[in-house]
């Protein structure tokens, strides 16, 4: 039966047009082919997850966090999820992307070379 259930899909449809400051430049700045000619989709169900950015093809996870991720014991579970599927993740503070993105990018493009 149909129903008002969040699925995975609707779910992460509903978080890219609802993406925060730092997620909306990171993602202008990788969107498209931008690093190296590698894609990258936003708002992708893994799992019970849904990770900010994935380039599949490299197998790499991109979290975008803000303040309430410090210390956060659901973060390293997640992170381990999708370590054990096989992906690398790198996480980001919404303050390094706002106030840094040329490092983030140049983190990012070590990662996908590596």
């Amino acid at each position: 039966m149909r129903g008002r259930k969040e699925t995975p899909i609707r779910l992460a449809r509903g978080l890219r047009t609802n993406q925060t400051d730092a997620e909306i430049v990171l993602w202008n700045r990788i969107r498209n082919r931008q690093i190296d000619g590698h894609k990258f989709a936003r708002q992708v169900p893994a799992g019970r997850y849904i990770c900010d950015f994935v380039c599949r093809e490299k197998r790499i996870v991109i979290e975008v966090d803000g303040g309430q991720h410090a210390d956060s014991v659901e973060d390293a579970v997640r992170d381990r999820y999708l370590t054990d599927e096989g992906y690398r993740v790198l996480r980001f503070w919404n303050n390094d992307v706002l106030g840094n993105i040329d490092g983030v990018l140049i983190t990012i493009q070590t990662e996908l070379c590596g």
